[in-house]
């Protein structure tokens, strides 16, 4: 058998779909050569806006049996693992923390596996190799440190195997899964009378503002429905004061490529259009993502970006929907939470020891929420 060998890639495209794909499970559209692609041939990823491609890959002859996506990043934007505070520790005392290297999906706070391997090579030696080239690109390129976010258990786990060193942060999403619930009143029928009642209230408000919910897939996206999807999102971040993250052209390059992995819900008054939730899905799972918004409606927020979402798993028989991070309004809608870990190695000794006590105390206030936001699902006991 070959040996491995590791090469750093400035750009996806240097590897193509075929190679790529072969090595992402059919659960993770996010690590989709496609997906990756758009970002980068978008200019929404690149040196410019901070995230500068620089993906590990391993190769057993002219076969790519390994991959892992690697950024140099040169602000904290965009991550959802907050680090700002170490950044500005380091930089108060002299040093520099950007760049840094960041494995992650950009944008995209989805637990999911960030390290890609081929059945057959042994999992450990292709670690120890992807490691090597992490830390050779920390010490060439003076990166500050290497970060890993939102790995799922396995990866996380298989890493500190490799790394034990790794600092490991705790955090937690809200989560749905389908307990053979058969249909939206199945759904409802667990919770307690109070908060049934309450997403019923949600529902009928929605309806008696003479909004009309409807799902789009594949090639039921047009391209005019996709621009007025861009138009609401980047109503999303011009309300907060700032330009959205992605621009136009990756929405409608992710049509073209991954039309089978889109769920676009329109909200339409009158017939017409007032507001969309892009949604990606994977053979189990599906993915809220991208919301926005030209009318102010009581209750659409709840009803675009969590109930449709619900319905479509249980009539498409898809059993997770994680629809994007923060907010405890999920709780009380059924979405359970779920722990979360990301991994660090910092370069700078100090700044490493005090993160790792950070760390420390942040789990055990993470595991007590946890065990709160549990008990204040509204199923019944």
């Amino acid at each position: 058998m070959q040996p491995l060998s590791l090469s750093i890639v400035p750009a996806i495209e240097a590897v193509t779909a075929s190679q790529w794909n072969t090595l992402v499970g059919i659960d993770q559209p996010f690590m989709r050569h496609e997906f990756l692609h758009a970002l980068e041939a978008s200019g929404s990823v690149s040196a410019a806006t901070g995230w500068e491609p620089c993906h590990l890959t391993l190769w057993q002859g002219g076969n790519l049996v390994g991959a892992m996506p690697l950024y140099r990043k040169y602000h904290s934007y965009g991550e959802y693992v907050f680090d700002w505070s170490w950044a500005d520790a380091l930089e108060r005392a002299g040093g520099q923390y950007y760049p840094k290297g960041l494995s992650a999906v950009p944008f995209t706070p989805v637990p999911g596996t960030r390290t890609l391997l081929a059945a057959h090579i042994d999992p450990l030696a292709a670690r120890r190799l992807l490691a090597q080239g992490w830390q050779e690109a920390c010490d060439q390129d003076s990166l500050s440190g290497w970060h890993l976010l939102f790995a799922d258990d396995d990866d996380v786990e298989a890493w500190q195997k490799v790394c034990p060193a790794l600092i490991v942060r705790h955090g937690v999403q809200f989560q749905w899964r389908d307990e053979q619930y058969g249909d939206f009143d199945g759904f409802l029928a667990r919770m307690t009378s109070k908060r049934r009642k309450a997403i019923r209230r949600e529902r009928r408000l929605v309806a008696e503002q003479g909004l009309e919910l409807v799902r789009l897939e594949g090639e039921g996206i047009t391209a005019e429905a996709m621009a007025h999807f861009y138009r609401c999102y980047t109503i999303t971040y011009h309300e907060r004061g700032r330009p959205p993250y992605l621009n136009r052209e990756f929405f409608e390059r992710l049509r073209h490529s991954l039309p089978d992995s889109l769920l676009l819900v329109q909200a339409r008054l009158a017939g017409k259009p007032v507001a969309a939730a892009l949604y990606l899905q994977g053979a189990q799972s599906l993915y809220g993502r991208y919301w926005g918004s030209e009318i102010v409606a009581d209750s659409l927020h709840f009803e675009a970006c969590y109930y449709q979402g619900i319905e479509h798993c249980l009539a498409r028989g898809l059993t997770l929907f994680d629809p994007g991070t923060q907010g405890e309004h999920k709780l009380i809608r059924g979405f359970a939470p779920r722990r979360l870990r990301s991994l660090h190695y910092l370069a700078h000794p100090g700044l490493s020891t005090a993160v790792a006590r950070f760390c420390a105390e942040e789990r055990r206030q993470i595991e007590a929420y946890c065990q709160a936001a549990q008990k204040a699902l509204p199923f019944k006991q």
